[in-house]
């Protein structure tokens, strides 16, 4: 766009970080001996020529030039306003420069042309557009500044190179802006440049300006709330002086209520400590609002209150049984430590080593035998305050020891929280299902509470929000788990385990008629004398109806059976007062779910076939049956091998592999049919194939089911067993003995076969189930099979079953 034309000769005026651009009038000082020789040369040439003295201005950026200058004339010559002499020079156009020459005077001389910055009449629509954006943004910037009268003079700039040039005078555009606007030859190119650095100022401002507003408005605030609680403080001050009361008894001065607190000497000290931070802290700080709460928290603490333990053994003693019917182990647990804290206290020790005597117990057993309510029991037998904290998915490990006060929402662990909610130092803490801990990233809660449930080192526990010693020693930890092994092994080691293997039936009426009966008659909204339930229908319920290890369904069905008969009393149905029998159970809630094998018909059960055994196991709902079936494939059509189904462990298909060694071993000498193992593949599978299934205790029971198969031989129906085997043929121990043998008893077995070195075992099972159980203990599988499977009914081959 831009063009050259006549040659000129001028002398160089060199500006040292300073731009000069057309259509610009600034002073310069003649002290400076370039400037001075530059317009001397220039007045001495213009002698020569008409005109004013010209000189070519040049900015001088680091000692180099730029390759465009301005051409500029010397308007006047004289004294500056400091008094020092001057020259007041004007920017006329843009001079490309080029090589040196000669000329009269000290300064250096070179030749140039002058760019032509004419822009076409009329100007395009787009053009006309950027010049009045210009124009508008160099208004707003004057404006702001107050410069109200360059305001007219910029509207009245119409010429498009003048119009960019003129934000030459701009202080906000740094040295190398400058020289870029004045490197820019086209003129529109040039009022681009120069519209989007005052765009870009303009924003800086309004940012600058924004953020300078925000301060202010903060910096009032506080002042305000400054005043404010200024006045606040006279006003409180002054109503105090009316009321005669003195300053130190306002409520929120934590000094005095930490020196008045019964405290231990070192929490004292840390929450003096506390107190010394507050009072240097301004109101402002958020560090006071975390001392504040913190304090808040340890006053609260219960650090010196305890209860008086219950020392009436036999009346603690005589609360657990009108609460609970059975758990004996846990009873006699209870009574042992009440009766070893009366006998410390009576000698003066009940502090030794600076531990206090208390109890950390886990009570594993199935669901819905009494654990959880079996805490409760326990606090009202000793009179201590009971708590609950439940654990079950707890993941995070600040849960048991605390946040670091420091985070927002910072709470104490839970274990302090329920020291605080009980009001003494020496509750009956409940940990709920203790085996349901999990962890992740966040940490292990397990390991948290191993300081917790150690009698050695939980009298000097530390929660990460409180930081102070807290004594743990005197309170009794009840923790409840399903799985033992569950817990870890290192928190297990920590606890006194005692196990709750279930109810016999006899057990389960007696709580259903004392317990499970009354609470749903009040739920239900009927009183005793109007529905009473006879002992007959409640062994059904618990025999036919139920089989579990616990009462939880049997209340359910309690329950039911109740609502049945309100709901038809209340349509004139029934009248009341009425008295359910058995005969009444299959009107009221329908048929048994739970028939004993020994009570179907002969063809019906499952063991009216070879090749099915009882076997007994332990689940995480307590003991229950599990049957065994095995199966022999046609040698034409199935391949020879062990087939195994039902959701096996590795350990229970070992147990298969060792049974199935032994029988082809010694086959011979029970007089089976081995070659049949040889030949043709062996199924053995257990139902309820949904249920993953592990342990070594089904070993006899697939040696008996292979051996009826074998034989043809069924294996009695009132015979259960349980033991694991050897590739010899012996029978080796199990565990579970208790909970198997209960097991065997709701199912309605008569005959249990078990190891004989788990004889021993059988002092844990109650003497009404034992009476009611035939129980051999056995050494060899010999003697299983002799007593598990039926005579032969003639003396014809036996027909072996084959597999579809």
């Amino acid at each position: 766009m831009a063009s050259t034309s006549t040659p000129l000769t001028l002398p160089v005026l060199p500006l040292d970080g300073e731009v000069v651009l057309p259509g610009m009038v600034v002073p310069l000082d003649l002290s400076d001996s370039e400037v001075r020789a530059a317009v001397e040369a220039a007045q001495a040439a213009a002698r020569t020529t008409p005109g004013k003295p010209r000189v070519l201005l040049v900015p001088r950026i680091d000692g180099t030039y730029p390759n465009t200058g301005v051409l500029g004339t010397v308007e006047q010559v004289g004294r500056l306003a400091d008094g020092d002499p001057g020259a007041l020079i004007r920017g006329r156009s843009r001079v490309r420069i080029g090589a040196g020459t000669t000329g009269p005077g000290a300064a250096l001389w070179v030749e140039g042309t002058r760019v032509d910055e004419t822009v076409p009449e009329p100007l395009p629509g787009h053009l006309a557009e950027l010049v009045k954006e210009y124009k508008a943004l160099a208004t707003a910037w004057l404006r702001k500044r107050g410069a109200w009268q360059v305001v007219d003079r910029v509207q009245a700039i119409d010429d498009v190179s003048a119009l960019a040039d003129n934000s030459g005078y701009s202080p906000f555009l740094t040295t190398d802006q400058k020289v870029e606007l004045l490197e820019t030859a086209d003129p529109v190119a040039r009022l681009k440049l120069a519209t989007q650095q005052l765009r870009d100022h303009l924003a800086e401002q309004d940012v600058a300006e924004s953020i300078a507003k925000d301060v202010q408005e903060g910096v009032d605030k506080q002042q305000r709330e400054f005043l404010l609680r200024r006045q606040l403080e006279a006003v409180r001050k002054e109503l105090r002086e009316l009321n005669g009361e003195q300053e130190g008894e306002e409520s929120d001065d934590y000094r005095t209520r930490v020196e008045a607190a019964d405290l231990p000497e070192k929490v004292r000290e840390a929450a003096l400590k506390e107190v010394d931070k507050l009072e240097r802290s301004s109101d402002q700080s958020p560090e006071g609002s975390w001392i504040r709460t913190w304090l808040d928290t340890v006053l609260e603490m219960p650090w010196n209150e305890r209860t008086e333990d219950a020392y009436d053994i036999r009346g603690a003693k005589a609360v657990l049984d009108a609460e609970h019917s059975g758990l004996e182990d846990v009873k006699e647990r209870i009574t042992e430590y009440l009766a070893v804290r009366k006998r410390r206290d009576d000698r003066g020790l009940g502090v030794v080593g600076g531990r206090r005597g208390g109890a950390v117990l886990a009570l594993v057993g199935p669901p819905g035998v009494g654990k959880t309510s079996l805490g409760e029991s326990v606090a009202h037998a000793m009179g201590r305050k009971f708590v609950r904290v439940a654990l079950g998915g707890v993941r995070d490990e600040a849960e048991i020891r605390g946040h670091r006060r420091t985070y927002v929402g910072a709470l104490p662990g839970r274990v302090v929280r329920a020291i605080k909610e009980a009001g003494s130092m020496n509750p009956v803490v409940l940990l709920d299902e203790i085996d349901k801990v999990g962890s992740d990233f966040r940490g292990d809660p397990a390991a948290a509470l191993l300081e917790v449930l150690d009698p050695a080192q939980n009298h000097t526990f530390r929660d990460h929000y409180l930081e102070v010693e807290l004594d743990l020693s005197d309170v009794v930890f009840l923790a409840t788990a399903n799985v033992l092994e569950a817990i870890p092994e290192a928190l297990a080691d920590r606890m006194e385990i005692v196990r709750l293997d279930g109810y016999t039936e006899d057990e389960k009426v007696v709580i259903a008629r004392d317990h499970l009966l009354p609470r749903q008659l009040e739920r239900a909204g009927l009183d005793k004398d109007e529905v009473t339930i006879d002992e007959s229908a409640l062994r059904k319920l618990a025999g036919e109806y139920t089989r579990e290890a616990g009462v939880r369904t049997l209340e359910r069905s309690v329950a039911r059976l109740l609502r049945k008969v309100a709901a038809q009393h209340e349509l004139g149905e029934r009248k009341l007062p009425f008295t359910v029998r058995d005969e009444d159970l299959r009107d009221l809630i329908g048929r048994p779910h739970h028939v004993p094998e020994s009570a179907q018909d002969p063809a019906e059960r499952r063991t009216s076939v070879p090749g099915v055994a009882t076997g007994l196991a332990v689940t995480g709902a307590g003991g229950d049956v599990l049957f065994v079936e095995a199966s022999l494939a046609d040698p034409e059509t199935g391949a020879a091998g062990l087939t195994l189904t039902g959701q096996l462990g590795d350990v229970m298909k070992e147990s298969a592999q060792i049974a199935l060694s032994f029988l082809r071993s010694r086959g011979a000498e029970l007089e089976l049919p081995v070659g049949d193992l040889k030949d043709r593949g062996v199924h053995i599978h257990f139902p309820a194939g949904a249920v993953p299934k592990d342990g070594p205790s089904a070993g006899i029971t697939m040696t008996t089911a292979l051996a009826s198969l074998l034989s043809g031989r069924l294996v009695r129906t009132d015979v259960a067993m349980t033991g694991e085997v050897s590739l010899t043929g012996r029978v080796l121990p199990i565990g579970g003995v208790k909970q198997k043998l209960l097991a065997a008893h709701r199912a309605g077995v008569t005959t249990v076969i078990i190891p004989k070195r788990n004889e021993p075992d059988l002092d844990d099972v109650p003497a009404e189930v034992l009476d009611k159980l035939d129980v051999h203990a056995v050494t060899d599988v010999r003697q299983v099979l002799e007593l598990a499977l039926a005579p032969a009914t003639n003396g014809a081959a036996p027909e072996v079953p084959v597999a579809a």
